[in-house]
């Protein structure tokens, strides 16, 4: 049967952290550029893209959201097929994601993926099922509490993800407020965020960060948020939005190619063809850090330009097509 939302939630008794910094971006191998040409319509072609040899490839870099999860945030028993056939042929498959390792879970259950996964855009690499952190990048307090000022004062909805505890392992999602957007990101995403006053979650003994803040607004609203923050932290911060109305924060070390290249590397296959799955503006550094890369027709433009081939949307099963028609 086809993977559906997940039905998970985190509750929330106290805040606590150990830092598990595993090395500085700057200490990653540095990846082989990705391929210059750009092939488009690749569905209606029924030759594999030039310059692309699939026997060669030896891991995907997935992203879920928009690019193989189809309408109500389902992985459909196609795909799930498709993706078992390339596990099958020695593919290894990283799911790299804006998602929390318990919403991005029973994908990667249904597809049988094992090894390093990317989470929250980079955050955090994390061996799976064993669930070693091999690598995790934090937001400072500053940032955070900077964002928790911007919020109140402007009234734009934003949420924390706090590091696990000892009672909450995976972490800990924390809003100030149950909202409209509260239940919009339980429906996408099948976390529930608890209410709590962030200032006081802040100044809890022991925390070192935040993994990701997230403000979720109406796509109008992201500009001014954006350029308060780059005023105020210039280089120190990466923003980027992974859905409509979310825009995240994260630290300046983190990105989906940051996570993507520490995975290869954890694996020794820094130097293997990676071929890129991705269609939101946070998908664009794990294609500069891939050999190739692939995008949906519903992806955004930039993304678009940005993609080496071209395949169907995410509601037509356009990835399972793909990988059908490379990979057999």
């Amino acid at each position: 049967m086809p993977i559906g939302l997940p039905r998970l939630f985190i509750g929330v008794n106290c805040i606590g952290y150990t830092d598990v910094r595993l090395g500085s971006p700057s200490s990653l191998p540095a990846y082989r550029n990705r391929a210059s040409m750009v092939y488009t319509g690749f569905m209606q072609n029924s030759h594999n893209p030039p310059g692309i040899d699939p026997a060669k490839i030896k891991a995907f870099a997935l992203d879920l959201d928009g690019t193989c999860l189809g309408g109500n945030a389902s992985l459909s028993d196609r795909t799930i097929h498709a993706l078992q056939t390339c596990l099958h042929r020695g593919i290894q498959v990283i799911i790299c994601t804006g998602r929390s390792i318990d919403a991005a879970e029973p994908y990667r259950l249904a597809i049988g993926a094992t090894g390093p996964m990317v989470y929250f855009n980079g955050a955090e690499v994390v061996d799976m099922p064993s669930e070693t952190t091999v690598k995790a990048t934090l937001l400072s307090l500053e940032v955070v509490d900077y964002c928790v000022d911007l919020s109140r004062r402007q009234g734009h909805y934003y949420q924390v993800y706090f590091p696990g505890t000892p009672e909450h392992p995976r972490g800990i999602l924390m809003a100030e407020h149950q909202a409209q957007e509260t239940e919009m990101y339980r429906i996408h995403t099948g976390i529930q965020a608890m209410r709590g006053d962030l200032k006081q979650a802040l100044a809890q003994p022991g925390l070192k960060g935040g993994v990701k803040g997230m403000f979720i607004a109406e796509p109008w609203f992201h500009e001014n948020i954006r350029s308060q923050l780059v005023e105020r932290f210039g280089r120190g911060i990466y923003i980027t939005r992974t859905a409509r109305t979310f825009l995240e924060i994260m630290d300046a070390g983190v990105s989906k190619g940051m996570g993507l290249r520490c995975a290869l590397a954890y694996q020794g296959l820094q130097d293997a063809p990676v071929m890129a799955f991705g269609d939101e503006e946070n998908d664009l550094p794990l294609f500069e850090a891939a050999t190739y890369a692939a995008a949906p027709a519903n992806a955004k433009e930039s993304v678009l330009r940005a993609a080496d081939i071209q395949f169907g949307p995410n509601t037509e099963d356009g990835l399972a097509a793909l990988l059908e028609q490379l990979f057999g």
